[in-house]
């Protein structure tokens, strides 16, 4: 998942335009960690390019073929500031941050935290949260962490992930198979709903982007639903957060115009995740627990 916790036919041809370099045409460079740094030779922003500092590999975010949401959404906003869409990719893990925008590699994140205090984001577009899922062959009923269907079976969770406190609180440990936080490569980023929809476990906590995309693609149905709020104050069982775009914090003409494009263009994003099956909340002004 995209969410930073230093705290993640027809669609081919909506992309037919001369504002995308189109994903099939390029191939990944490999990125050397020493290049980038100040003082060493960097790129120069150049303010006719909308680039993007994006993940090659990770659904339902993005990948090489433009497929994920946030590709969709990064379309929208260079075709309304009238740029052309360029991407930088790399694998979003350790790093990552260093060896892209701050590296001048890139200039935009579509989806980071809001209140994350290291890159300059903008106005919030949407809210998500952590849900569970289940088979919905099951016949569970789950809304909270004391729900007795919980205690029944086995409970996929994301090593470290701020679900972990209300599963240890509500004592139900002993009922988790903990997945790492850092996901291995060579799995495809559904592991965990694949697991679930092979009896492997039973009840899956995500978060909920994740979650809803490859709950939708599912031959098996689920069922999916958010879960309360736990904490509001700290990272430690905060299940919510606000989710903007992220520019170095230099930026600050480019985050306005973003902010204007992201107004302009709020019903075509709310469709885009809808259709991609992302679970929204109303975003809540002035969420934070980095940014006081």
């Amino acid at each position: 998942m995209r969410i930073t916790w230093n705290i993640v036919g027809a669609f081919a041809m909506m992309f037919a335009t001369q504002s995308v370099v189109f994903a099939e045409e390029i191939d990944i460079p490999s990125i050397n960690p020493d290049e980038g740094r100040i003082g060493e030779i960097r790129r120069v922003a150049d303010e006719s390019e909308f680039k993007v500092c994006s993940d090659p590999d990770n659904m339902p975010y993005s990948n090489l073929k433009l497929e994920g949401f946030e590709d969709k959404i990064a379309k929208v906003l260079a075709d309304d500031l009238g740029k052309k869409l360029t991407f930088q990719y790399a694998y979003n893990r350790q790093g990552f941050l260093r060896n892209t925008i701050n590296a001048m590699r890139c200039d935009v994140i579509i989806g980071m935290t809001s209140d994350f205090d290291g890159l300059r984001t903008s106005k919030p577009y949407y809210r998500s949260g952590h849900v569970f899922v289940w088979r919905k062959d099951s016949n569970y009923d789950i809304n909270n962490w004391d729900s007795p269907d919980l205690k029944k079976g086995i409970i996929g969770i994301v090593d470290k992930s701020p679900a972990t406190i209300p599963l240890n609180d509500y004592g139900l440990m002993t009922n988790a198979r903990p997945y790492r936080l850092q996901r291995d490569l060579n799995l495809p980023t559904s592991f965990i709903i694949d697991d679930l929809v092979k009896g492997d476990i039973d009840v899956a906590v995500m978060w909920g982007p994740i979650a809803g995309y490859f709950a939708k693609q599912s031959k098996v149905p689920l069922e999916v639903r958010l879960i309360p709020e736990y904490n509001k104050v700290n990272l430690k069982g905060k299940e919510y957060w606000n989710i903007s775009v992220a520019v170095r914090m230099k930026d600050k003409d480019r985050i306005k115009m973003i902010n204007e494009a992201l107004e302009r263009n709020k019903d075509k994003i709310d469709a885009i995740l809808k259709d991609y099956g992302i679970p929204t909340v109303p975003v809540v002004e002035g969420d934070s627990v980095y940014k006081k």
